[in-house]
């Protein structure tokens, strides 16, 4: 099963700070259909309360929050930045991949985060991704 749709990646895209970033991946996870508008502005409201918790490793981040904001199904978006920036975090600082995460039930985020996780936290995968000229070359390297 492949979780990431065409419309929730955007590649090269360019915003100005963490919060803009933010945004734009809540927004193709909308356009996908995994969750509502207030779901994004939950994963805004979440980083601005709780701060960089979401950079989960270097260059990554993964906004998220709880399912019963405005989840509606399990998923992803993949928003790739041309030029990484700031989210506030001591070591992994700047961003270059934001992978917001959708998921249902009471333990549908967490599982999501750790498939997403896994998949990202391979250098080599990491590195194709940030290669990848297409959602067709992206499609085939991440496939959860």
């Amino acid at each position: 099963m492949n979780l990431l749709r065409e419309e929730a990646v955007l590649l090269d895209a360019e915003v100005s700070d963490a919060v803009e970033a933010i945004l734009l991946s809540g927004d193709l996870l909308v356009k996908a259909g995994y969750a509502s508008e207030e779901y994004t502005y939950a994963m805004i409201e979440g980083f601005q309360n709780v701060g960089p918790y979401i950079v989960i490793a270097p260059g990554i981040a993964i906004p998220h929050s709880r399912p019963e904001r405005g989840a509606i199904a399990t998923g992803f978006s993949l928003l790739r930045l041309k030029k990484p920036i700031e989210f506030g975090h001591e070591k992994n600082d700047p961003v270059n991949l934001v992978c917001a995460i959708t998921g249902i039930g009471n333990n549908g985020h967490v599982e999501m985060l750790q498939k997403i996780a896994t998949v990202l936290g391979d250098q080599r995968t990491h590195e194709q991704i940030l290669k990848a000229s297409n959602y067709t070359e992206l499609s085939k390297i991440i496939t959860i």
